[in-house]
């Protein structure tokens, strides 16, 4: 207690909290941009952090990766054009909310999911760090496989009107992923000569294409429509009662998020579909999701936030990072001069507990100027639509580019731009897509890692009570839909 209120001290101080703030702020303008990560964020700023003292620079950093991680929410909810991958899934209940004119409710939903679920996993980091961290060690290749095999069963309640169309949408995603090299054996796979598909196909290019492109294109169609856009701002307010009914959503989806987060390699994008679909999966009235439900938007920010804290956890106790952004972050304790693991809470107690604090303040600081922006990001839906289309796909453009300053990713974006529109036209789900290509790579890589672990005995799957536990729900979740639905026909036939 004595060190945890010394490092409080600490941390509210003028300059620290200054810096936290513009860290929040610059992550929330590179997180609204297409194609500029979390990632990239934290590792363009981290030169900055060389010459700070330790505490103000990687809370700098700190507050750029909770902020980029809430930014990507704000585009995808108004203009359906996903910031960063988490946030693919927010939009499939908030831009339907947009259309509806509830954008400001969307967007205040969003706010307080965020800086709740980051919250309450900054405080399961203050007081259970080194068991969950023990627990996450449990994890490898059998396991993860498993975790990314549950995530890829989420399809079956993706799939919109179809289920077919969504099976087929997701098992295009998978062939995608198969591009690129084998992950084992390093041999090229459908690569057709080209250099620039040996690492695979890039999933920024491709979810900016399907989402952002694909949208922007269909609104060509609309140009000279007399649709006005005015009934997307309605002054639509969050009422108590129905925040009252998101807060076990909330609870629910911060719970997986920290949990999932504390797993080295697993990322956002697989957390906030699987927090989606367990919204679902205990909703009432499963038909309003993908149409402008709450939960739909709650269950994916609440788990994308509170991830950043669990992601924390192998990092600062066992030096372990848990996704690329927390990478980044042990580089900049290390040239800080600090060396993350079990005796950093020995040796720099005081200052793990002033990170703790800064990012509580961090999530304050989400939640304010969240709450004081919704009614000025609800602006840019009063740019006329023969203005608002050319600048999305110049930043789809731009986006796509940053990446590593490749013509070949904005052509893939192009490409699955005009993929995306043909899908959209036929009622094919996007979603499905994107999340077979973010699980495929993780699925096969650590499938293969398991059975040479086990000298090609399947029987380590079922043999690890973990991984017995995730392929068990993985089986449930994907032949439950079917089976729900001969039961509802059989008793129509009754």
């Amino acid at each position: 207690m004595d060190v945890l209120m010394e490092g409080f001290s600490n941390t509210l101080t003028f300059n620290t909290i200054l810096f936290i703030f513009l860290g929040v702020i610059s992550g929330i303008a590179i997180g609204v941009l297409p194609g500029l990560t979390a990632t990239m964020g934290v590792a363009l700023l981290l030169p900055i952090t060389f010459g700070m003292e330790p505490l103000p620079g990687i809370l700098l950093l700190i507050g750029v990766y909770f902020g980029a991680v809430y930014g990507g929410t704000i585009t995808a909810i108004l203009i359906n054009t996903p910031g960063t991958p988490a946030s693919a899934a927010t939009a499939l209940d908030g831009y339907p909310m947009t259309q509806k004119g509830e954008a400001r409710k969307a967007l205040t939903i969003a706010t307080l999911s965020t800086s709740i679920g980051g919250i309450i996993s900054v405080i399961v980091l203050i007081l259970l760090a080194p068991q969950l961290a023990n627990f996450a060690l449990q994890f490898s290749a059998p396991e993860t496989f498993a975790l990314a095999l549950f995530g890829i069963t989420i399809i079956s309640s993706l799939t919109g009107k179809s289920f077919a169309k969504g099976i087929v949408a997701g098992l295009v995603g998978l062939l995608i992923a198969t591009i690129g090299l084998d992950p084992i054996g390093g041999t090229q796979r459908f690569t057709f000569g080209s250099m620039n598909l040996n690492n695979g196909v890039n999933l920024i290019p491709v979810m900016i294409g399907l989402f952002a492109a694909a949208e922007a294109f269909r609104s060509v169609e609309k140009l000279f429509s007399k649709d006005k856009i005015e009934v997307a701002i309605k002054k639509t307010k969050l009422k108590w009662s129905e925040f009252k009914s998101l807060i076990t959503t909330i609870l629910r989806s911060a719970g997986i998020g920290t949990f999932v987060g504390m797993i080295p390699g697993s990322g956002a994008d697989i957390t906030a579909f699987i927090a989606y679909n367990e919204a679902k999966r205990f909703s009432k009235d499963k038909s309003k999701f993908g149409k402008g439900e709450m939960k739909g938007i709650a269950a994916p920010e609440a788990a994308n936030s509170s991830l950043t804290g669990g992601a924390m956890i192998p990092m600062l106790t066992l030096g372990i990072p848990g996704d690329a952004v927390t990478a980044v972050l042990l580089g900049a304790l290390i040239v800080q001069g600090l060396q993350p693991g079990p005796m950093l809470f020995e040796q720099d107690g005081v200052l793990v507990y002033g990170l703790f604090i800064g990012m509580l303040i961090a999530n304050l600081l989400i939640l304010i100027l969240g709450i004081y922006g919704t009614r000025f990001f609800t602006k840019v839906l009063l740019i006329p639509k023969a203005i608002l289309v050319p600048v999305i796909i110049m930043l789809c453009a731009v986006g796509s580019y940053s990446l590593g300053n490749n013509y070949f990713d904005v052509i893939v974006m192009l490409v699955f731009g005009i993929i995306g529109y043909f899908m959209i036209k036929n009622d094919f789900p996007a979603s499905p897509l994107i999340l077979g290509l973010i699980l495929g790579p993780i699925m096969e890589s650590n499938f293969r890692r398991a059975l040479v672990m086990s000298q090609g005995d399947f029987s380590i799957f079922i043999t690890r009570p973990i991984t017995a536990v995730l392929l068990i729900f993985a089986f449930i979740t994907l032949f439950s839909p079917l089976i729900i639905k001969l039961i509802k026909k059989k008793y129509r036939k009754i």
